[in-house]
């Protein structure tokens, strides 16, 4: 009989681990199920551009796992069953059971639009594509010089009052702070950061929370009344509360409580992975919610799971056989300086990749090895510094998320 995985959510770390799961396992041992409410995959990560009016083209899910033996399942998790071993959806054809033998959860977050009264009633977010679109529409509809309120001062809010600014320059943007603009960045990043919000003409209001959300107006702690045509919360991001509701051990906010392998501490056929998930850090702290934290997640979750065998040639596919050199192969030429591009060679050095002996020479090592600790230092990098950090020309800040060569998900 076929070991069933189900994965439930396909944003950055269910498609990340179904697409490699799907990879690395033999089809016919194993069977698995992807379970997203919509067809497409969401960039989150640029859903900021959406709402200040670009258009962002989609990847169809079936286009990415196409040539794997995964089943997409359209559909909405509305329950999750560990004790039987079954998950509840409910999609266009009804409601239905998916039972599973391993189960990976990671249905990722939504804008927190309930610590603040107000939020959920009048501001708009970019944590979804549908949210963006309306808050696309709200700001289609403000006349020169209307008001947009964006409130939280994390890379999200940096990246969409940048955005939108600059696209809309006729209106008037408000980057509400709790504390200094940019803390978490660097002293040079806080510096570019503020340049950029001048050049822009964004006003930056530090050290001041909100307290209610109303239609026209905020209201912060000290008792001011922001004026706002558009409020847009960037403030903070919640979990579904499916996993507490199934009865895994969580947090007070919801996320799976985890060990090292992103295995369930409460049931040990539950992994979790992305913004689902509550693992703590070596610094201590727990990884924050972020496109980092999913690869290095996922790619736990994948290393702890045992249900059934790994192909030999996924092991060794990019690392040459076990006992012979790694031969780099020629994949064309870097379109920026006209250099030729290797497989398996480090792209910044131009040489392979892979740990090296006493003598510089390139140990045999597979990717799968080396994958962990990339992502794992992407997810702990200093708020300063994020390790694969992606800036576009377009906004001060971003972070990085997975390449996609072919319309596919890139290990």
């Amino acid at each position: 009989m076929k070991h069933r995985i189900v994965v439930l959510g396909a944003g950055y770390a269910g498609t990340y681990v179904a697409g490699n799961l799907a990879r690395r396992l033999s089809p016919a041992d194993t069977e698995i199920t992807v379970v997203n409410a919509v067809p497409d995959f969401v960039e989150r990560l640029r859903l900021h551009q959406v709402a200040a009016g670009q258009e962002i083209e989609t990847q169809k899910l079936a286009d990415i796992f196409a040539g794997t033996a995964i089943r997409l399942c359209l559909a909405r998790v509305s329950a999750v069953d560990p004790e039987r071993q079954v998950v509840a959806v409910a999609g266009a054809d009804g409601a239905e059971e998916l039972g599973y033998d391993t189960l990976l959860y990671a249905l990722g977050s939504h804008g927190d639009d309930r610590s603040v009264p107000g939020v959920a009633e009048h501001a708009f977010d970019v944590a979804a594509r549908p949210s963006a679109l309306r808050l696309r529409e709200r700001l289609d509809g403000l006349r020169e010089g209307g008001k947009v309120l964006v409130v939280g001062d994390g890379l999200t809010g940096i990246e969409t009052a940048t955005e939108i600014a600059e696209s809309r320059p006729g209106l008037s943007v408000v980057l509400v702070a709790r504390g200094e603009l940019g803390a978490q960045l660097s002293a040079g990043a806080r510096s570019h950061l503020r340049q950029a919000c001048d050049r822009l003409g964004i006003t930056v209001l530090e050290h001041t929370s909100v307290e209610a959300v109303e239609a026209t107006w905020v209201q912060c702690a000290d008792g001011t009344a922001l004026a706002s045509d558009a409020t847009v919360w960037t403030a903070g991001f919640a979990v579904n509360p499916i996993a507490a509701a199934a009865g895994l051990e969580v947090t007070e906010s919801g996320r799976i409580v985890v060990d090292r392998t992103m295995r369930s501490l409460s049931h040990p056929n539950v992994y979790a992975a992305g913004d689902s998930v509550y693992a703590i850090g070596d610094n201590g702290q727990p990884l924050p919610m972020s496109c980092a934290t999913a690869g290095y997640t996922g790619m736990q979750a994948m290393k702890g799971h045992r249900g059934t065998p790994h192909r030999q040639q996924d092991r060794t596919r990019q690392a040459g056989l076990p006992g012979q050199p790694h031969q780099p192969r020629p994949t064309g030429r870097d379109p920026a300086n006209g250099r030729p591009r290797w497989t398996g060679k480090d792209e910044a050095h131009g040489r392979p990749q892979g740990r090296t002996d006493q003598g510089g020479h390139p140990q045999d090592v597979a990717v799968d090895q080396l994958a962990p600790d990339l992502l794992y230092a992407q997810a702990q990098a200093p708020p300063g510094r994020p390790a694969g950090c992606v800036r576009r020309e377009r906004s001060p800040v971003r972070a990085g998320c997975p390449r996609r060569q072919g319309g596919r998900v890139a290990a």
